[in-house]
């Protein structure tokens, strides 16, 4: 029909540094990665859409591959629009890729695997370019056992024990808002295709491929391989832990620093 708008689905792939930000969702008052996406989709176009991301990183996790997805009337072509938003964006974001999706395509909803991936710095002392992005520990530690620890949490698992606390869930969804809530058909049933750890240099990293990832899971996960590599559980205790199906019986969570939303796969 003449002067009718058709709106256009869009996908973007993002990286970001999250030291300065209040994690991907929107929230009053705080700079968040979602709200300071949607100020730049406006500034750029006119039009205010709230962006719908892959998952919701917290405050201070950052993201090599984050996807984000919206739909927009402005006529404008993929690789403009992907200037013009990086002109716009703090040099703390950068989008890497702008195009048209498919009219079905949904970032959170469509995703069929992420990989995330944890570092841990373990020289004598963290360079400042470091200290944003990995979580310094120098503590003695038994790699091999950790990574027989990761080993563990391979399959199709109820991992209840390494998801945030029920106040730490409460406090998230009050400030949900606009978002439509994270879908709860898995409960907390998720499937891990690959768990493993590698050295390079003074850098540890972890890093985990599933189908979806529960609040805090990939660092309360973290914050337990620690606890065997300095020798407090055996890498066996990860199976006990898991039939616990108790937040309290697994490790502390591990600084957000070091995590990283390294891709999504659809």
């Amino acid at each position: 029909m003449p002067g009718q708008q058709i709106t256009k689905n869009w996908k973007l792939i993002l990286a970001y540094d999250g030291s300065d930000f209040h994690g991907w969702q929107v929230q009053p008052e705080k700079p968040t990665i979602q709200g300071t996406l949607a100020d730049a989709i406006e500034w750029v176009t006119g039009e205010r859409v709230l962006p719908q991301g892959s998952g919701r990183t917290d405050a201070g996790v950052h993201a090599r591959g984050q996807i984000a997805s919206f739909l927009l009337a402005a006529p404008i072509p993929p690789p403009n629009l992907l200037r013009a938003l990086n002109r716009a964006l703090p040099e703390a974001i950068r989008i890497l890729s702008a195009e048209y999706a498919p009219d079905d395509f949904h970032a959170r909803h469509s995703v069929q695997a992420k990989t995330y991936t944890y570092q841990i710095f373990r020289g004598e002392v963290c360079p400042p370019w470091r200290a944003r992005y990995a979580y310094a520990l120098n503590w003695p530690l038994d790699v091999e056992k950790m990574q027989h620890a990761a080993t563990c949490v391979i399959g199709e698992r109820d991992f209840t024990s390494f998801a945030a606390s029920d106040s730490d869930l409460a406090t998230r969804r009050n400030i949900e808002q606009a978002e439509e809530a994270e879908p709860t058909r898995m409960g907390n049933i998720r499937t891990i295709f690959a768990s493993g750890w590698t050295e390079e240099g003074d850098l540890l990293t972890y890093r985990v491929r599933g189908n979806g990832f529960l609040h805090h899971m990939v660092r309360n996960l973290v914050g337990t391989f620690l606890d065997v590599g300095r020798g407090h559980i055996t890498p066996e205790k990860v199976q006990v832990i898991l039939e616990a199906h108790s937040r309290s019986a697994a490790g502390a969570t591990a600084p957000a620093r070091g995590l990283f939303l390294e891709s999504v796969e659809y």
